[in-house]
């Protein structure tokens, strides 16, 4: 269990550190010049995919700021983050599908090595740069799904464990509570010493 003393608000907001924020801010970047390269201008599914990755990055920024007051508000912000990607997962799907081209196997030599790729520390939009501009459609594709089945990845165990962390932890509510019984606990002490 997590110990702020005596504070009824504890740190929050540096969403910049999460890995899900990370994944999510590559994946933004990476569709948003995917639609750009791949899909025809006026294409109403170029605002759908580009505003499905936004969402899953910003509600991520959203949670991570409302968890000093709000756990409730931080889990379920996080788990729009998670369907948003989901519904974006669908749009690639879709994408090579109604093309006729192939998605690659979770195991296939091309994922491991997108996999891979995805676990460094210094992972950026410009770690995949080079293969949206050199490769087709049907690859960049599959990176993207790549990249989002890491991402959902890292969002269900975040959402797990700020499920736990509730659990133990409680909200502001319990927090407040608790502070405030401190409080009066240590006035009526101070009281019958005198």
């Amino acid at each position: 269990m997590k110990n702020y003393e005596n504070t009824i608000i504890p740190p929050h907001g540096n969403y910049r550190e999460l890995l899900s924020y990370r994944k999510a801010e590559v994946i933004y970047d990476f569709t948003f010049r995917f639609c750009e390269k791949h899909l025809k201008k006026g294409d109403r599914t170029i605002d759908q995919m580009v505003q499905a990755a936004r969402s899953g990055k910003q509600n991520i920024v959203e949670g991570s700021a409302a968890s000093g007051t709000s756990k409730e508000m931080e889990l379920k912000l996080t788990s729009v983050a998670r369907a948003s990607l989901e519904e974006l997962l669908a749009d690639y799907h879709d994408y090579l599908r109604v093309r006729d081209l192939p998605t690659w196997d979770k195991n296939a030599k091309e994922a491991l090595y997108v996999r891979k790729l995805g676990n460094t520390s210094q992972e950026s939009y410009e770690t995949y740069r080079e293969f949206m501009e050199t490769r087709p459609a049907e690859v960049t594709a599959n990176i993207a799904i790549c990249l989002i089945h890491q991402a959902n990845y890292l969002l269900d165990r975040q959402i797990k464990r700020l499920e736990q962390d509730f659990l133990q932890e409680g909200g502001l509510r319990e927090r407040m509570t608790k502070a405030r019984l401190q409080v009066r606990e240590q006035q009526r002490r101070g009281k019958s010493t005198k």
